[in-house]
């Protein structure tokens, strides 16, 4: 049994999904591009709006976020490969050898465009996202939206009180800020672990709603935050890093607003909706469409530190992790029919996780 799960873990691969559709079939990918290039056209159109060029400040978006991810690729595309060699010969040259296997030129170009679209579309919206504070912040009715759901109270101020402002603080505050290094992580690994690199574009593709539709939420509704809007709700908090970013975003917003074609100019603040969770959720439901039962659970629970740490830390109001809630799963249902519209169109709920897992059989 053990030699038939480890034989399992290093050699089993994604079952076909669509067989009636050849593995030159290039459509999918072509409603990937459109959807670059039309919020491409998006993010010039209002560059042209608000005269306002592109801009990366110091490479940190498109350059630097570009390189971690293609170090990323280079290691766990070795990993993927020492996995895949088998027990018996984990030597450099057997390693090597299936990586040479495994990354045919197709696979790479394929692997290679998807990382380009994630970090296009990525760089699209973090631009839209800066000019949005160029328009009026509407916090007063979020939070009268929160006080509303929550009886006349502040949700953050009963979270306070629930688990005291000290030691949950810094749990939260790791929780919040570990987002970023897990989310690098996690569409990088969609492209190197499938068997069929289209099955991975599911990710891809429902991240890129992600953001597209996140950031027409901020223009929906412009908002900078509770921690803004009601900073007496934060003032019992220890002093930590996250008002340090707070205080920098607020920094970086008045610095917009004031020099807006300077060349370091650049917000990102925006509250609703909450991306955070949008992004988490995302992670959640794409581990469960690829059946990985123990990564489901962790990401469940991850996403309920996520969701109390959004509003406990005073980044966003409730309605904005409900509002990323429902981005997260309107993204992933665009995302599979973009990538199987077949198969998306075909589905009942309880089909709702066909998809095998990286390593069918394995609980991962």
């Amino acid at each position: 049994m053990t030699a038939l799960r480890g034989k399992e873990l290093l050699m089993t691969v994604w079952a076909p999904v669509d067989a009636a559709e050849p593995e030159t079939e290039y459509r999918w990918l072509a409603r990937v591009w459109l959807l670059v290039a039309a919020f491409a056209v998006v993010t010039l159109l209002r560059s042209e709006q608000v005269g306002i060029g592109l801009k990366d400040p110091h490479g940190e978006i498109l350059r630097s976020r570009v390189a971690l991810s293609l170090g990323l690729f280079l290691v766990l595309a070795l990993g993927d490969a020492w996995l895949r060699a088998g027990r018996t010969d984990r030597s450099a040259r057997r390693v090597l050898e299936v990586l040479r296997q495994r990354w045919t030129g197709r696979r790479l170009a394929l692997a290679m465009a998807g990382l380009l679209a994630y970090h296009l579309v990525y760089f699209c919206y973090h631009n839209l996202k800066s000019w949005d504070v160029l328009r009026a912040p509407r916090d007063a009715m979020l939070l009268g939206w929160d006080r509303w759901l929550f009886l006349g109270h502040s949700p953050a101020v009963l979270l306070h009180d629930l688990l005291g402002q000290h030691v949950a603080a810094y749990v939260l505050m790791g929780i919040y800020e570990s987002f970023a290094w897990l989310v690098s992580l996690s569409f990088v690994a969609a492209l190197v672990f499938p068997s069929r690199i289209r099955d991975g574009f599911v990710f891809i593709a429902s991240a890129l709603w992600v953001w597209i539709l996140g950031v027409g939420s901020y223009y929906l509704i412009p908002s900078l935050g509770p921690f803004h809007a009601a900073p007496q709700d934060f003032a019992g908090l220890p002093h930590t890093m996250i008002q340090d970013t707070q205080a920098r975003y607020m920094a970086q917003r008045a610095h917009l607003l004031a020099h807006p074609h300077a060349a370091g100019s650049f917000a990102q603040v925006s509250a609703f909706a909450s991306l955070h969770v949008a992004v988490t959720t995302l992670m959640l439901l794409m581990a469960r469409y690829y059946r990985m039962r123990r990564t489901t659970v962790l990401m469940t629970a991850f996403l309920a530190g996520t969701l109390v740490a959004t509003v406990y830390l005073g980044w966003h109001f409730a309605v904005d992790d409900l509002a990323g809630l429902v981005i997260a799963v309107v993204s992933v249902a665009l995302g599979r029919r973009m990538i199987y519209p077949r198969r998306a169109a075909a589905a009942t709920s309880d089909e709702a996780v066909a998809a095998p897992g990286v390593f069918e059989g394995v609980p991962s």
